[in-house]
């Protein structure tokens, strides 16, 4: 059996995936409001800011900054998905023991250039799996607000990177 080690850093800031057991679904854009009330519900006991965000179809990747005294990453992380299973089954009827792969991507953040790297990762996303043309056009992201703030340009596309980041 393998032994999964996680890096618990009080504070830390962690890259996330998040993907459904079957990728053909579409649930997490179909049923955006209820992932919503998903993430309200779960940062309402677990506190942290999310820096970046992409909902796709089949899965998310997050960027979470937690709070100086916590490392309740996991906590979080299975609040999110069972609160969406729970809230899939009482609207759509699914199963909701069977909608999320039962583990999750997770990687610590080592410095400035690996946030930038998972950031601009997050937000070229929908654009990497040909969703859209670009990745402005995706309206389940946090590129908006980085537009908005002046950070980026709305006509920004990001660059490919080599690496593995879950999926």
């Amino acid at each position: 059996m393998v032994n999964y080690r996680r890096v618990f850093i009080p504070g830390g800031c962690y890259f996330f995936t998040l993907t459904l057991k079957d990728r053909r679904l579409k649930l997490l854009t179909e049923q955006i409001d209820l992932l919503r009330d998903a993430f309200h519900y779960a940062l309402a006991r677990y506190p942290c800011h999310i820096q970046a965000i992409s909902v796709m179809p089949d899965h998310i990747h997050l960027l979470v900054q937690l709070p100086n005294d916590t490392t309740y990453f996991p906590k979080l992380i299975q609040s999110i998905k069972s609160r969406f299973s729970l809230l899939i089954h009482q609207h759509v009827g699914k199963n909701h023991k069977s909608i999320w792969q039962s583990r999750y991507w997770e990687h610590c953040i080592r410095d400035e250039r690996d946030w930038l790297m998972h950031i601009n990762y997050i937000h070229r996303n929908p654009y990497k799996h040909h969703l859209v043309k670009f990745v402005k056009d995706w309206p389940y992201s946090s590129f908006h607000q980085y537009v908005q703030r002046g950070i980026l340009t709305d006509s920004w596309q990001g660059e490919e990177l080599d690496g593995y980041f879950g999926e």
